[in-house]
């Protein structure tokens, strides 16, 4: 197999689900774009001796998370940036539950983001995360508790359902 139709495959093969890991971690479709676009122009560029790697996608997914880091540095504090322009009119538009939850997950550090974006998103196992950014399976628990906290905190108290006939499920 030529190494362009290896490259093809193996873009086919990760592209969502690289561009799902790195919307959780920046929240935002045009920085998703863009961060996956980096990633995979200089996966092509090592081709050669990426394909030689175990894990490839894991490579992917480190370059992204490099890649927000250094956004993030050059924007300063994200928070106090004004709010993205609004999406593409050719999009839907995201559900309000999504709007919720990538709101809350802008307010969490960068380490609970990436925990809960390969745990949730990509569903990676605590002992995959653990190997994946060479910490103990302990430190990853502890993310992932520090982040469901942090969304938690952010999100607020759910309020219960109410029934057609405007009762609250909630027993």
């Amino acid at each position: 197999m030529a190494a362009t139709d290896e490259f093809d495959a193996f873009y086919r093969d990760t592209a969502r689900r690289l561009a799902r890991y790195a919307y959780g971690l920046t929240g935002d479709p045009a920085e998703t774009q863009d961060l996956v676009q980096e990633a995979y122009a200089r996966a092509w560029q090592r081709w050669r001796r990426l394909s030689g790697y175990e894990n490839q996608e894991a490579w992917l997914r480190l370059v992204v998370n490099r890649l927000a880091a250094d956004r993030w540095r050059r924007l300063g504090v994200r928070r106090a940036r004004p709010a993205p322009d609004p999406a593409p009119t050719y999009s839907p538009a995201p559900s309000e539950n999504t709007v919720l939850l990538v709101g809350a997950m802008r307010t969490l550090p960068l380490i609970h983001r990436r925990a809960l974006a390969l745990h949730y998103l990509l569903d990676r196992s605590v002992a995959e995360i653990a190997a994946e950014t060479g910490v103990s399976t302990g430190t990853v628990k502890s993310w992932l508790s520090r982040g469901r906290d942090g969304l938690a905190a952010a999100l607020g108290p759910l309020e219960p359902a109410l029934t057609r006939e405007g009762r609250s499920d909630a027993r």
